[in-house]
């Protein structure tokens, strides 16, 4: 074996992936072992973070936008000294192992994201940045010091550039001039099929000079240059900086080096011994750490908990004598809302008929005074949607001090900028856009889910009735879609009061992402007969308006309650009808069958209304069931035509129940 630690620590990381992946007969060992050396450095010199105390705020973040990688990072988090066994490496990618086949947040403790879609990292990693800057510009006026600068650094390659969310997130991230990303390109040149001539030509350095990047580039083996490259990265005052690592896929193996076989497959036994022996290490040895290297990151270790150790009584003594800045810190970091949240939304949302994302708008203004870590923007739809907080400021480069984001017209790179935010920590963040164009940004609300971040999507727009903007604008599948991805809370709030507890959950919850269907057209004001009980709202259906033993129960969502109810009018003469609202079926989904039953008897027949598709809700109801909704796209026209075209105005549902019921 070499006697250079840099190198036998590499070559370490570089075994230990082959053969985690070797013994499970599964994963990616070219990225691992071509970015060894590069990862050693980063690693063992330059990333400040304490494997002791891993969710330490200030600490500096490390995404593996590369996921397929993930080896990579359970070896250095391994060897770091993090809550991570070499019997969970030993286990990578079997079932019960927290060793999944990419990074998984929330498993490992070191894992800042989760990582597998190519590109998701690259933007999660910005979003860290933005984060990073937002908490500093609120808190290191009082202490530099205390409130370093600490950086994102990311491994990328090139299936992230070739994805459009990378575009994207590099386009805002040189706008807002982030100078703490340090992104590491491993261009090696490979890709799954084969050569990246095969389909990417462009040249990244002027691309992302484009976007206003600091670009380097480095040999990936080349030790003295990478660190030249790391320190002049961080050095740099005005730009984020792409660091070009010029690598070999599978660097290390004899046969199979610089080929596409070594992407995405185990090297093979007799490969595997092949290579061990190439790097001089026993070839009948398996998942063998050197003393060497054990000691070194033993080192490392310990020169971080010192730092830590150092920080930790400055920033004691920051918190002494400066009670108010610390409170207001704890708050940012523990989810802080008034316990009087919800009265105050809903004396903000008013009582008036108005379009929700209207009302939406000025409960958004009340929660911005009340909740001091609340940040969100638009992309480049807030006068649209509703959502720009009057008394604050924009976030620009080199001020990061506002509220108010300006994502552009990105909604891929938004959601997983969301994302990466509320993955640092410290801030409730919301993206809004039409609710057409959450198809944009659903591989960043997946990912949201998985991780269970508590972003909040503000999705204005909700329906066929945006009228004259015509089909392509008006979502009519997007409802049914959105439904089916697993852990999002849905409201689809119909008036005031809803409106209101519709975004007090979404403050209050901690454990999903929500997102709130708001409409574009005026609607109404429920209570009639009587008001909606805030409890009744969060259990996710209610009785609007009811009747002595009913004969069928119309249930409805959003705007659509109120030609129900209007249907329940022309009704009530022949029929006993009970009207539900179902503000959010996955609250509703929730709740004990007593509650279910009591609101749907088992032997009364249902109708459910939506300006929709109706995918799903034979799965909620086995009662007689009424699906009164959509089956096509919608058309260009006001919306008031638009509901009496595709039967959606009283008379017309009215005439449905009763062929229904007769």
């Amino acid at each position: 074996m070499k006697n250079d630690i840099t190198t036998l620590t590499a070559n370490t990381i570089r075994l230990l992936a082959a053969d985690a992946i070797q013994k499970a007969n599964s994963g990616h060992p070219g990225m691992p072992m071509g970015m060894a050396d590069v990862a050693t450095i980063l690693w063992t010199e330059y990333l400040i973070h304490n494997p002791s105390k891993p969710d330490w705020f200030l600490r500096d973040r490390f995404v593996l936008s590369a996921g397929h990688g993930s080896t990579l990072l359970y070896a250095l988090l391994h060897l770091s000294g993090y809550e991570l066994s070499i019997e969970e490496l030993k286990s990578f990618r079997q079932w019960g192992s927290r060793t999944a086949g990419h990074p998984e947040f929330g498993v490992i403790p070191g894992i800042e994201t989760t990582t597998g879609p190519l590109g998701q990292g690259f933007a999660n990693a910005v979003g860290m940045g933005i984060a990073s800057k937002l908490l500093a510009s609120r808190f290191a006026t009082s202490n530099e010091k205390v409130f370093r600068r600490n950086k994102v650094y990311a491994i990328v390659s090139d299936g992230d550039l070739m994805e459009g969310i990378s575009h994207e997130a590099a386009s805002i991230a040189g706008h807002l001039q982030l100078e703490n990303l340090i992104f590491f390109y491993d261009d090696n040149n490979i890709t799954i099929e084969g050569n990246t001539s095969l389909a990417f030509s462009e040249n990244i350095k002027l691309r992302f000079e484009s976007y206003n990047w600091n670009v380097l580039e480095t040999d990936a083996y080349n030790h003295d240059s990478i660190r030249s490259v790391i320190k002049s990265a961080q050095c740099e005052s005005s730009k984020p900086t792409l660091i070009i690592c010029k690598s070999k896929i599978g660097f290390g193996s004899p046969n199979k080096v610089n080929t596409s076989e070594v992407h995405g497959a185990p090297l093979g036994e007799e490969e595997l011994q092949l290579t061990k022996e190439n790097l001089g290490f026993d070839c009948n040895q398996q998942f063998f750490i050197p003393d060497e290297v054990k000691n070194y990151f033993q080192k490392r270790k310990i020169q971080l908990e010192d730092v830590y150790g150092v920080w930790y009584d400055e920033f004691s003594l920051w918190e002494k004598s400066n009670t108010d800045d610390a409170e207001l810190l704890r708050k940012y970091l523990n989810n802080f809302y008034p316990e009087n949240i919800e009265d105050e939304l809903l004396i903000a949302a008013g009582s008036e008929a108005n379009a929700t994302r209207s009302i939406s708008g000025k409960v958004i203004q009340k929660i911005a005074e009340l909740i001091p870590n609340f940040i969100g923007g638009s992309a480049d739809l807030a006068p649209s949607t509703n959502t720009f907080m009057k008394k604050y400021k924009a976030i620009f480069p080199n001020d990061f001090s506002g509220k108010n984001f300006h994502f552009g017209i990105r909604e891929h790179a938004m959601g997983a900028i969301m994302n990466g935010i509320a993955a640092y920590g410290g801030f409730r963040v919301f993206g809004a856009t039409f609710f057409v164009f959450s198809d944009y940004m659903r591989p960043a609300i997946r990912l949201a889910s998985i991780m269970h971040l508590p972003v909040v999507y503000v999705f204005t727009h909700d329906s066929i009735f945006v009228g004259e903007d015509g089909p392509t604008h008006q979502p009519v599948e997007h409802l049914a879609a959105l439904r089916l991805i697993p852990g999002v809370t849905i409201f689809r709030p119909a008036d005031p009061v809803e409106t209101a507890m519709a975004w007090s959950y979404a403050v209050k919850n901690d454990k999903n992402p929500v997102a709130l269907l708001l409409t574009r057209q005026k609607t109404g004001v429920l209570g009639q007969e009587r008001k909606p009980q805030k409890d009744e709202i969060l259990k996710g259906a209610y009785i609007v308006e009811d009747c002595e033993s009913p004969q069928v129960v119309i249930a409805a969502s959003g705007s659509e309650l109120f030609p129900v109810l209007e249907a329940k009018k022309l009704l009530e003469n022949k029929y006993a009808v009970r009207v539900v609202s179902i503000p959010s079926l996955e609250l509703f989904n929730s709740q004990s069958e007593d509650y279910k039953k009591s609101l749907f008897p088992t032997d009364v027949p249902v109708v459910v209304v939506e300006a929709a598709l109706m995918n799903g809700w034979g799965d909620i109801f086995r009662q007689k069931l009424l699906k009164i909704g959509l089956n096509k796209f919608g058309a260009s026209g006001p919306y008031q035509t638009l509901a009496e075209k595709y039967g959606l105005i009283g008379s017309s549902i009215a005439q449905k129940v009763k062929d229904f019921i007769s």
